[in-house]
């Protein structure tokens, strides 16, 4: 790999910055964001900065939606395109037929994993094989989107000036490129069965923690949070009481029975956070950087961002928990998760909606930086805006 490039429309600012300037000494990586000049569509980005992607002669480049979890199998997908090269690879997963409609949809030769044909969110089920968002593409693909913004510039000058027209940079890749070369040899798909989830609300960012979570338990271990002599308790819903070894029997996250071990809970916790020892996490919670627990803190199903402080016993699930956001003491912060079915494997994340007949739907709670919550007060399915103090509970609000 030899550079990353983030597109985008958004105003560079001082988080993002900070952020480029962390992940490039991390992964030892020129990183850049390049800023739309408008709204450009999910191809329009990519042909806007050609020049800049094919800086240096490269034999290939990623393409990865941003709202996207996965397990990322790019080195599978090279090993693929090298194979059989082709201008677009695409990863698939599958998905059930109800929730497909959701997704682009794709229809493949089981024989060689041609696509031949696509259609985006389809009003009727066409194919339980769903376009993940991620993408392998070689420099040929970038010819297609070129034919895309020169048509588009002939129908802008037949248009009126009504000012509706979008402009001939925008390039959907869905509708306009896979859709229109589906069946022509140009697209084949990947197929995967690992991770994957979309990330279009912070309830669906709780289900991806999950994830990204359980993934660490094969891949990355060390990153997970072990029992130690004196530290927080870390529990899995797995494990049943009777079960449960004695303390002498607990040693770095693991049951050492003589037979087998057996490793608790994934919970991360980053390395200057301080958490009390009487404190409770788990499973699947992610503490941030400089986060403070008190005694008697029960954390499960959450994630707390940097900074934060969760004072003595207070209760936090299925939330998350904002930058520099206080809890007070016995405050319970709950929300209700909307989780895919757990006996369907091919279902996915809903995306879900925050209103219902004018109603605030049961979510998970959300607080957002700096909000102040007092002791002895619930906030359960809330969405508690930033720079907030609370003075008591609230149910099913959302608080500007």
């Amino acid at each position: 790999m030899q550079e990353i490039l983030l597109i985008g429309f958004y105003q560079p600012d001082e988080p993002l910055t900070r952020f480029l300037e962390a992940a490039q000494q991390e992964f030892n990586l020129p990183i850049r964001y390049l800023q739309e000049f408008a709204p450009l569509g999910t191809g329009g980005g990519l042909y806007h900065f050609r020049d800049q992607i094919l800086a240096g002669g490269p034999e290939a480049f990623f393409v990865l939606n941003a709202d996207v979890c996965s397990d990322f199998p790019l080195s599978t997908m090279l090993d693929v395109h090298r194979h059989q090269p082709h201008p677009f690879l695409l990863l698939g997963t599958t998905a059930n037929r109800t929730q497909s409609l959701n997704y682009g949809c794709i229809v493949e030769n089981p024989q060689t994993h041609e696509v031949l044909h696509y259609v985006e969110k389809p009003s009727t089920f066409v194919s339980d094989i769903i376009n993940c968002g991620i993408y392998l593409f070689s420099p040929e693909a970038l010819k297609p989107l070129r034919d895309v913004f020169q048509r588009n510039q002939q129908d802008g000058q037949l248009e009126d000036s009504s000012g509706l027209w979008p402009g001939a940079g925008t390039i959907r890749l869905e509708q306009d490129v896979f859709s229109a070369l589906a069946g022509q040899g140009q697209i084949y798909v990947h197929l995967t069965d690992g991770i994957w989830s979309q990330i279009k609300s912070a309830g669906s960012a709780l289900y991806a923690s999950r994830l990204y979570l359980s993934q660490y338990q094969l891949t990355h271990p060390e990153r997970l949070a072990k029992h130690t002599p004196g530290g927080p308790r870390i529990r899995d819903p797995e494990v049943k009481s009777q079960s449960l070894p004695s303390l002498n029997q607990m040693w770095f996250g693991v049951f050492a029975p003589r037979s087998s071990l057996l490793l608790l809970g994934n919970v991360y916790i980053h390395p200057t956070a301080k958490v009390a020892p009487s404190a409770v996490l788990g499973p699947n919670v992610s503490i941030g950087e400089g986060v403070t627990m008190g005694e008697g803190v029960r954390l499960r199903e959450s994630i707390v961002l940097h900074g934060a402080t969760l004072q003595e016993h207070t209760c936090v699930l299925h939330s998350i928990v904002g930058w520099g956001s206080t809890i007070g003491r016995w405050a319970r912060v709950e929300g209700t998760p909307n989780d895919p079915n757990p006996n369907d494997p091919r279902a996915h994340m809903d995306s879900e909606s925050l209103f219902k007949d004018g109603k605030l739907l049961p979510a998970i709670t959300i607080l957002g930086c700096r909000v102040r919550i007092p002791a002895e007060v619930l906030i359960l399915n809330s969405i508690v805006l930033p720079h907030k103090e609370l003075s008591r509970s609230f149910t099913n609000q959302i608080i500007l």
